[in-house]
């Protein structure tokens, strides 16, 4: 028995019953291609130009404006402000499978686009939503063409089927999802601004080179910071696990939190791993973007053990405060000029040689009640950010719902 055909999505607004319209694409637009233009011709001023690859690397459902500029030719195709675009090729038919609508006149079109311009049936932010989800996508992947290079030709789209309710309902979905959309962009912004403001902090509130106090300090403290060295806070310590810890208790070092997917031969190889305590610190030779020659983490979750390929020193301070040390210890500012020193460099991988870091000076608080304050801070700050990427997830899975549910 054939399957039976979705005339409606599953979610609607309430008052709206009527079964969906399907056409093909051709009855409700035309169809026409951008020209003449590429990334050699973008300059810094000029006429907004849009091209294919910006659907790639900045992808929106909703273009109002462009970073990228270049000279008005006379062949050039400029916006109206009712455009959708699809990118005439890709790597993959999925990511082919995707449409814009140009919202703002005095946009060139560049080439390698697919225009249409739909007709006052249908909005052309509704069409641009509905080309680049569900069903409808798939026909789009479906009807793209080659292997290496996947195309998208205007008379394979003319011929891909799109369901479409009254104009009304279309803005009543597009303007929900839009105003979502606009939420999200906020709520990015706002993470990477206060990004931006913790990598600030993490700056002022240390000592700069060849300098005794932070640029930031609280006001009930001003004596200078001394220099310790790493041997005097810390020793390296070589604690094998006896069987106390389990499978259950260990710990990933890049990310810290317990593993779950730990597979092991058995217990005996556990006895391999290093007792991993709160306050240890472990070198984790990755060299990223961030860390040039590695980096050290703290241990801030809870006791238990890692791989012996990790290094791991204990403090041997009398007092000192968990959070500000996981902040300092971590912090490429103060610690890429002291393991520029203390470690060899490999193709992948930077190695600690443990002798020589801990004969490194550093410069740290005379005071246990200004490290606290520092660490308090900075953990507090950390919150924040947290609390904003979690209200950013949730719109995005908010928004991924909706998606999957207001259209066929």
């Amino acid at each position: 028995m054939a399957k039976e055909e979705k005339k409606a999505p599953k979610l609607r607004f309430n008052g709206y019953t009527n079964d969906w319209e399907q056409v093909k694409l051709e009855k409700l637009a035309t169809f026409s291609k951008g020209k003449g233009y590429s990334k050699l011709d973008l300059k810094r001023k000029g006429y907004p130009i849009f091209l294919y690859g910006q659907m790639y690397t900045d992808y929106r459902y909703k273009i109002v404006e462009t970073s990228t500029y270049a000279s008005l030719k006379e062949d050039a195709v400029v916006s109206n402000g009712n455009e959708i675009v699809i990118p005439s090729s890709g790597e993959t038919s999925v990511d082919i499978a995707r449409a814009s609508w140009i919202a703002q006149k005095g946009i060139i079109l560049g080439s390698d686009l697919n225009i249409i311009r739909p007709t006052s049936s249908v909005h052309p932010l509704f069409l641009a939503l509905s080309l680049s989800n569900n069903q409808v996508k798939y026909n789009l992947a479906k009807v793209a063409q080659g292997n290496s290079i996947v195309h998208l030709y205007n008379n394979n789209l003319k011929k891909v089927n799109i369901y479409f309710p009254n104009i009304v309902e279309q803005n009543k979905i597009g303007n929900i999802l839009n105003s979502i959309s606009n939420c999200i962009n906020l709520h990015e912004r706002k993470c990477e601004e206060l990004t931006l403001i913790k990598k600030a902090l993490l700056q002022k509130f240390f000592p700069k080179k060849d300098e005794v106090t932070p640029e930031v300090r609280y006001k009930s403290f001003s004596d200078d910071w001394e220099q310790r060295k790493f041997g005097d806070l810390y020793k390296k310590v070589s604690e094998k696990n006896d069987g106390t810890y389990g499978a259950d208790k260990v710990i990933s070092v890049a990310n810290m939190y317990y593993k779950s997917d730990v597979k092991i031969s058995g217990k005996n190889y556990l006895k391999t791993y290093n007792i991993f305590k709160v306050g240890d610190i472990a070198f984790e030779g990755n060299k990223s973007k961030h860390f040039a020659h590695g980096r050290f983490v703290e241990n801030t979750i809870g006791d238990g053990i890692v791989s012996h390929v990790f290094d791991v020193f204990r403090p041997t301070m009398s007092k000192y405060d968990l959070q500000y040390w996981s902040y300092l210890i971590n912090n490429e500012n103060v610690m890429g000029k002291i393991l520029i020193k203390s470690t060899n460099a490999s193709t992948m991988m930077t190695n600690l040689v443990s002798k020589d870091f801990l004969k490194q000076n550093i410069i740290v608080p005379n005071s246990y009640e200004e490290e606290k304050k520092i660490g308090k801070f900075l953990n507090e700050f950390d919150s924040l950010i947290a609390l904003h990427q979690r209200k950013l997830e949730k719109l995005k899975q908010l928004k991924k719902f909706l998606l999957q549910n207001m259209f066929i």
